[in-house]
């Protein structure tokens, strides 16, 4: 079995853990994570070119971390998310990382509405995204912003990661 079938076989345990534990506790463990890219690692290390291999993982968990880690400045993301989306670009490369990450946003769009409706807050969601887009507008123009009311509640985004992931690679694999 070639290397990267295993990547995938691991990346899709991976996702599916870190998505039921997200769900159940809204949490995405740092040890699954570092256990995670310790095996990604090491998977392409074992490859046929571990060097051409290992720069197309720094170059996914780059760009993984890279594409999440303004949401999470802007307060509109976990750090669990961050982290975990920067492993699955661990295991991908740049390129599927990317395409995960466009994938992860629409399902987690989807997810945001229905619960944000559901939940009876989508007033209070469009105030708190107002406030966010005013901080970048005005970042660094010594603009006060207003601080966010209250969240609108929490979501469970390693699930749309996991959506996100489970779909690139069944269309680029399956």
């Amino acid at each position: 079995m070639p290397t990267e079938q295993y990547l995938n076989a691991v990346l899709l345990l991976l996702v599916s853990i870190a998505a039921v534990n997200d769900l159940a506790t809204r949490r995405i463990p740092n040890r699954l994570l570092l256990t995670g890219l310790s095996v990604a690692l090491v998977l392409h290390l074992l490859s046929a070119e571990p060097g051409t291999a290992l720069l197309r993982a720094f170059s996914g968990l780059g760009l993984g971390l890279a594409v999440f880690l303004p949401f999470y400045l802007l307060r509109g993301m976990a750090a669990g998310d961050v982290k975990m989306m920067a492993v699955v670009g661990a295991f991908t490369g740049a390129a599927l990382a990317f395409e995960i990450a466009v994938l992860t946003w629409c399902a987690g769009g989807v997810m945001a509405l229905v619960l944000v409706v559901a939940r009876g807050r989508l007033r209070q969601t469009i105030g708190n995204i107002g406030r966010m887009l005013l901080g970048l507008v005005t970042l660094g123009h010594g603009a006060i912003v207003p601080a966010q009311d209250k969240s609108a509640g929490t979501m469970p985004y390693g699930v749309a990661i996991a959506i996100g992931t489970v779909a690139v690679l069944a269309r680029h694999y399956g």
